[in-house]
């Protein structure tokens, strides 16, 4: 199993060398955490990225409880060149409200966008980018799968979006119909089973209720690298509403453009006190093409890595049934 594991990130280090550290043979989804990659979808790929979502929210001091049911839907586009992705992040909730505050409980919904921001991401820093400096060794399995030093360098994202609410919000009654949002991405790849992203975020500060925030994702692929695992920590710092939430989960690659997952999360506070869960798809149409300019870049020995490692791939991937 090791050796299968191995050959595998051989050849997926050869395959992302080959196209230039940015677009990779398997799909790239930021679900089913809260964070964002720092690395793009690569050029002409359009992805989907989407679920449903139950929540359920007590507030001992308002004494109200709600049922919380949205639909999340993200849409990812790579323009222009590898680094530079276009960001559609909505979410719609229906929340079904109990108030306890008077004699007689009474019943109310609301109903209205929870997310709905608009952004571009770039990708700064790679520290993948010279692949002389990153390709495998081909003769020691421990030293391409424990932590190295320089995987403590982190690729390097920025982000800069606005946030849009139209009509009467009844979830931000107070926000104005545009706020800038501005976000700094990093990504360690610890080892080839270990990922570690961390996005640190100021949101609507241009309003009356600024908000920071903060992810830390840590991902790790089990031995079948077709299921993936995932905990988080979020933290949210504003006068409006402050809180810590942990999650995790799980996804399943079924093929190179289609993965499905489940989450779950908890806060850590009773002002709202919040338990929550979801599940979700992400799929890709891939248009990428390779420049002619990263291919006339390779040398024989470069090429011949390559071709090595795909054929290693071709007799050990994890993934040969599924693309058959």
């Amino acid at each position: 199993m090791k050796k299968s594991i191995y050959l595998f990130a051989i050849a997926l280090i050869a395959i992302t060398y080959e196209m230039n550290a940015q677009y990779t043979e398997v799909i790239n989804s930021n679900r089913p955490g809260a964070s964002y990659s720092a690395f793009a979808v690569g050029k002409n790929v359009f992805q989907i990225e989407g679920g449903l979502y139950y929540e359920r929210w007590d507030h001992s001091w308002l004494r109200t409880k709600s049922n919380r049911y949205a639909m999340d839907v993200v849409l990812r586009y790579g323009l222009l060149f590898e680094q530079l992705e276009l960001i559609y992040d909505g979410q719609f909730t229906h929340a079904k409200v109990t108030d306890n505050t008077g004699y007689n409980a009474e019943y109310y919904n609301l109903n209205n966008f929870t997310k709905n921001t608009i952004g571009i991401k770039y990708l700064i820093y790679d520290p993948f980018k010279n692949p002389d400096k990153n390709k495998p060794d081909l003769y020691s399995w421990k030293a391409n799968n424990h932590l190295q030093w320089k995987n403590l360098i982190p690729a390097i994202a920025v982000y800069a979006g606005i946030n849009l609410n139209f009509g009467d919000n009844p979830f931000y009654p107070e926000d104005p119909n545009f706020s800038p949002k501005v976000m700094v991405a990093t990504q360690h790849h610890l080892t080839p089973n270990w990922v570690f992203v961390m996005n640190f975020a100021y949101d609507k500060f241009t309003s009356d209720t600024p908000m920071f925030s903060y992810v830390m994702t840590l991902t790790h692929a089990l031995r079948d690298p077709r299921y993936t695992i995932f905990v988080e920590h979020q933290g949210f710092q504003s006068d409006y509403y402050s809180d810590g939430i942990f999650r995790m989960g799980a996804a399943r690659l079924f093929n190179k453009d289609f993965q499905l997952d489940a989450s779950f999360g908890i806060n850590i506070k009773d002002t709202p006190a919040r338990f929550f869960g979801a599940i979700g798809a992400s799929y890709r149409l891939d248009f990428h093409k390779d420049s002619q300019k990263n291919k006339d870049n390779f040398t024989d020995q470069d090429r011949e890595f390559i071709k090595d490692a795909k054929k290693k791939r071709k007799n050990t991937n994890p993934f040969e049934e599924l693309e058959d």
